[in-house]
């Protein structure tokens, strides 16, 4: 089996070297490059299988880079940034980052996070694959699709992952702490709002039914009900 390739982006020569050889050690293919511009082409040209962006790169930041990439894939991203306030990492959360790491960071701890991240990727779902239903909705975890009511609907990965967790434990009353751990890979209550947000999508995304909901408990978290 290939091994896993990550692409770096960092404006810092010294983060670049260190990384590239720390995760060449862990047994990664490693492309580092330095900016916005670079980042788009890299990518389309390593096809990486897991991206670390920095927020703060020369010309076009890591937020831009970052909604560029969701428009054309859902390849992971773990945000690399000097700002640790929590209204930062929601940012980053709520733009489609699947983790964020402060600088500066213990390395031992940037690759416990990047394997958590490839567990919760579309390759892990595919080991897994299978179709799931509830109600009027059919998730495929082999191809990340989800269709309510016969309707496909266009679900970026983050909120695919939190609403397979949520059917698969149907009927259950999950904490925000619960969801955070499993969907996010760490349990942070300070962060629970990003939650809140990516449920409103969803919501929005599959429209009203008689036949599910997304229960709100309110003070604990939300809980998938199938109604008939």
């Amino acid at each position: 089996m290939d091994n896993e390739r990550i692409l770096v982006v960092d404006d810092d020569e010294k983060i670049c070297q260190i990384l590239s050889l720390y995760l060449k050690s862990k047994g990664y293919d490693i492309y580092t490059c330095k900016n916005g511009a670079h980042a788009i082409s890299a990518f389309e040209e390593f096809k990486p299988d897991l991206i670390l962006l920095d927020v703060m790169l020369p010309g076009m930041d890591g937020w831009e880079i970052l909604e560029k990439l969701r428009r054309i894939s859902n390849v992971p991203v773990i945000m690399l940034t000097a700002k640790g306030d929590v209204p930062d990492r929601i940012q980053g959360l709520d733009c489609g980052a699947d983790d964020y790491i402060v600088k500066p960071f213990d390395s031992k701890e940037l690759v416990a996070r990047i394997r958590a991240v490839f567990r919760r990727s579309g390759a892990g779902a595919a080991d897994e694959g299978h179709i799931i239903t509830a109600g009027d909705i059919t998730m495929d975890t082999d191809n990340y699709t989800v269709t309510c009511g016969g309707r496909l609907c266009d679900m970026p990965h983050k909120e695919f992952e939190l609403l397979h967790y949520l059917i698969s434990h149907k009927g259950q009353v999950l904490t925000r702490s619960q969801i955070m751990s499993a969907v996010w890979g760490y349990d942070n209550g300070s962060d629970s709002r990003t939650i809140n947000v990516h449920i409103k999508r969803i919501r929005s995304r599959l429209g009203d039914s008689d036949k599910w909901e997304i229960a709100t408990i309110w003070g604990v978290g939300y809980k998938f009900v199938e109604l008939s």
